[in-house]
């Protein structure tokens, strides 16, 4: 409505602004695929996601009017697919479900149509199933719906992207924030944030390596300071593998593929958005002409004048935010890889609400003292006081191996079971990021393996450090469960953890890599949202300040 209502199509030369085209099957259809197959409540009660996924696939009944509009779209859309979930609550202004149900994609060229029909009709199947899968139900706990209340509608939607031999994919994923948890002066928190990188979307959404700027001011990205901290940068993409046998019946993940950047080189995609880092005279030059290492900086593109990118991207922010009336989040692709009689195409593809806690309680955080303090950080999401946490789940740092961080997201997925069928939320301690798509960044959880903490603190690895988890839809959803979340940086002046007082706690449980402390009286998390500022209290200097 707002793209055609302000006639924003067109509006930058060169470069054309649209929302791909699509077919949304209703939350009736749904139903009624529930009820002919009479598979409700079964899957209310199912546990095992493959038992879940089996019986949807295997359904007879499919409603027969929609087959014929599925088969139609088809007929106009021979380009790849996304099929998208988009439930009831999916996109709420309370609890925005962001990542939590499937997006499966379809590579769509098999001449026959019925098996293309087919897949499609396995892949909207696949979506309705994941309702129902234990992440989902594991998520609604954490809120105040009940599943019975969830319905899922679907959006068929065309791909944006172009073909490069065997691989399908965009020249930029994106999603742009019109609010930034964690500015760096002088940006400010409405200034908002981009992550960006090549390829297919799942490298932002799952919080792989990709590019962040503020949209306000671009110029000041400066990547050579996050190869020199921690190496972390965009080494491969995600891309649609067409190559798959298209008569597989249960299309889904499995044929979006990483490849490695030397692909995207030869496929001429990386010149449009990477730089060369050169060791011996350690710097960063635009393209790829040099020998060196390929960073993706997007700096080609961020410099040009003749791609109003960072204008198209503010724009956006500005009218999502005034349409929905909070702050947005959108997720975007650009096809740059077109004739050059044609328009770039800048793809709208997702808009979903940020919720803020707009509790702006003021609070007295410096009149405890460094020994008070478990833990101490000036980049905090939330605002409040919690003073009766009692449990405590920590990764344990001198055991802690990056190559075994799975194992890791095993034994907490365990122990929040526990505690989360006893009702008792807790504080979630741990190192690198959570939720990375990549294990070698952090611990690789999922929401619902740890939908019990009240408070997670992130801090950095004994040898470096890595970027927060901003951007993905991981750190979405813990913000739109006003759950406390504390970085703890590098600089030991302003952030600080107090290892040794955690180690000296006795454990009540004891994986490889993880602790469960069930303490005797609680301790307290004081979080300034104003001020971006939050402290953990021990529980000698909670009772003092209660």
């Amino acid at each position: 409505m707002l793209i055609n209502n302000y006639k924003i199509q067109d509006r930058y030369e060169g470069m054309r602004i649209f929302i791909p085209p699509a077919l949304l099957i209703g939350t009736d259809i749904f139903d009624r695929f529930l009820d002919e197959n009479k598979l409700r409540e079964f899957a209310l009660n199912a546990t095992d996601d493959r038992e879940v996924a089996g019986r949807f696939i295997r359904a007879k009944k499919f409603p027969e009017d929609i087959l014929d509009e599925l088969a139609a779209f088809l007929e106009l859309v021979d380009a790849p697919l996304a099929v998208r979930s988009s439930s009831l609550l999916e996109d709420s202004h309370n609890h925005p479900f962001a990542g939590v149900y499937k997006t499966y994609f379809l590579a769509n060229t098999d001449p026959d149509r019925i098996q293309r029909l087919s897949s499609l009709v396995q892949a909207v199947k696949r979506v309705f199933a994941s309702t129902f899968f234990r992440s989902a139900k594991n998520y609604i706990k954490a809120t105040s719906f009940r599943l019975e209340d969830e319905k899922m509608a679907v959006i068929v939607q065309k791909m944006t992207g172009s073909v490069h031999g065997s691989r399908y994919y965009p020249d930029i994923s994106g999603v742009a924030r019109s609010f930034n948890f964690y500015p760096s002066p002088p940006q400010k928190p409405s200034d908002g944030i981009v992550a960006m990188a090549l390829g297919l979307g799942k490298m932002v959404v799952e919080g792989g390596p990709v590019m962040r700027f503020c949209p306000k001011c671009p110029g000041r990205t400066d990547p050579i300071s996050t190869i020199n901290a921690s190496g972390e940068h965009q080494n491969d993409f995600f891309a649609l593998d067409l190559n798959h046998d298209s008569t597989d019946p249960a299309p889904g993940d499995d044929f979006v593929k990483k490849f490695q950047l030397r692909c995207a080189e030869e496929d001429g995609t990386l010149a449009r958005v990477a730089s060369t880092y050169v060791p011996e005279d350690d710097a960063i030059h635009d393209g790829v002409s040099r020998d060196g290492v390929r960073i993706v900086t997007f700096s080609p593109l961020l410099k040009r004048k003749d791609l109003p990118l960072t204008d198209i991207l503010n724009l956006l922010l500005d009218m999502g935010g005034w349409g929905m009336g909070t702050p947005v989040e959108i997720e975007f692709a650009v096809n740059l890889a077109l004739p050059p009689d044609k328009p770039k195409e800048f793809s709208v593809l997702q808009m979903r609400p940020i919720v803020l806690n707009r509790e702006l309680e003021l609070l007295d955080l410096d009149s405890y003292g460094r020994r008070d303090l478990i833990c101490s950080s000036e980049q905090i999401l939330g605002n409040g006081v919690n003073r009766d946490i009692l449990d405590i789940v920590v990764v344990d740092r001198d055991r802690f191996e990056r190559d075994k961080s799975r194992e890791a997201a095993r034994e907490i997925a365990g122990i929040n079971a526990s505690l989360m069928a006893k009702g008792r939320k807790y504080l979630l301690v741990g190192v690198g990021r959570w939720g990375s798509l990549d294990p070698w960044l952090g611990i690789p959880v999922t929401w619902d393996q740890i939908a019990g903490a009240c408070v997670i603190v992130e801090t950095g690895f004994k040898d470096f450090t890595v970027m927060p988890s901003q951007g993905s839809h991981f750190f979405h959803n813990l913000n739109s469960f006003h759950v406390g979340y504390f970085t703890v940086g590098s600089d030991e002046r302003r952030d600080f953890i107090d290892w040794d007082w955690l180690a000296g706690q006795p454990a009540a449980e004891s994986g490889r890599f993880v602790r469960y402390i069930q303490l005797q009286k609680p301790i307290a998390v004081l979080m300034s949202g104003h001020q971006g500022r939050g402290i953990i209290l021990k529980p000698e200097a909670n009772r003092a300040g209660s």
